[in-house]
């Protein structure tokens, strides 16, 4: 396969949503001419959603569509060179970078920002699908608060879904705890803040059968895989915190992973673990997930990445 492309480009960020036009509006500004590919979900995650409320700067909120494209405009503005496509294999072995786009070009590339973010866990419901943003989230951070002083259900049994049950009960009414087998993977000191919270509701050997609701969630069907009985919860609010996938296929053999597949980075930087390759967003964090702390990773990523880049050229300019 030949390269489409001979001139090296500064930086490719692979990947849009907070992390990613964060970064484009940072490297752009920067000077480095910064080219982005959308990938499969252009904007990433946040596209799916309704209502973001927790993002400084909207004090209405907005949806989040429409953020992920005021974040897409401002990186236009500097102007990031914005393009359709996906990376289908990377060899971050060669130096320029070697970059190949829906199999059929290769692109050189002097840095790398990566920000192609992981995808949640879902149950394969029709229902939980469609209802998605419309009371069915996999972030309860992100949306609990829409469903203050009501009853919810969470779906889950390690220390994520202990810890997003606990932050429900403290904004609704009611939590249901869909928990498939005897027990829970969750620590001993989570199960214990669980089982201490009065207004968790712990179901055991459960499995959710259907999310109920024509536009909006009123209420779910759970099968008790012991007994066979079918139990009908009214809930507003279904929550999926079964777990994470990092889009990082793409980059094993590439990159230092960690045992659940995140790109592993150089605390406190965006550095990984080639040289000149950086990461940011969810992609390389599986603690926090948030569009802010997704957009802050993003600048740093940029900044890293001007950094490093200015220090080729100084030993170019010093070795001349």
């Amino acid at each position: 396969m030949s390269l489409m492309n001979r001139q090296p480009i500064q930086c490719i960020i692979i990947g849009s949503g907070p992390a990613g036009y964060t970064a484009a509006i940072y490297a752009a500004r920067a000077g480095l001419n910064p080219v982005l590919y959308q990938g499969l979900q252009p904007g990433g995650q946040l596209t799916t959603t309704t209502d973001v409320d927790n993002y400084p700067g909207y004090p209405k909120g907005i949806q989040g569509e429409q953020m992920m494209d005021d974040f897409k405009e401002q990186a236009l503005r500097f102007e990031t060179d914005i393009r359709y496509g996906v990376v289908t294999s990377v060899d971050f072995s060669k130096y320029p970078f070697e970059i190949q786009i829906d199999e059929n070009e290769i692109l050189l590339a002097k840095s790398v920002i990566i920000s192609t973010g992981a995808s949640a866990k879902w149950l394969g419901l029709e229902s939980e699908q469609r209802l998605n943003g419309h009371g069915v989230s996999a972030c309860a951070v992100c949306d609990g608060f829409f469903f203050k002083g009501r009853d919810v259900a969470i779906v889950g049994a390690g220390d994520t879904a202990a810890e997003e049950a606990t932050y429900l009960a403290n904004i609704c009414s009611k939590v249901y705890m869909i928990v498939r087998k005897g027990s829970m993977r969750a620590s001993a000191a989570m199960q214990k803040r669980v089982m201490n919270t009065s207004n968790i509701e712990l179901l055991y050997n459960s499995e959710t059968i259907e999310v109920l609701g024509d536009k909006k969630v009123s209420g779910v069907l759970i099968r008790n895989t012991e007994t066979g009985e079918v139990l009908q919860k009214p809930i507003e609010g279904f929550f999926v915190a079964i777990g994470h996938t990092p889009n990082t296929a793409v980059f094993k053999g590439q990159l230092l992973l960690s045992e659940n597949n995140y790109i592993v980075t150089t605390p406190g930087t965006s550095i990984t673990s080639i040289s000149g390759v950086f990461a940011a967003g969810d992609v390389q964090d599986h603690v926090y997930r948030q569009a802010v702390t997704s957009a802050g990773s993003g600048c740093m990523a940029a900044l890293d990445a001007e950094k490093y880049l200015k220090g080729i050229a100084a030993s170019l300019f010093s070795s001349g």
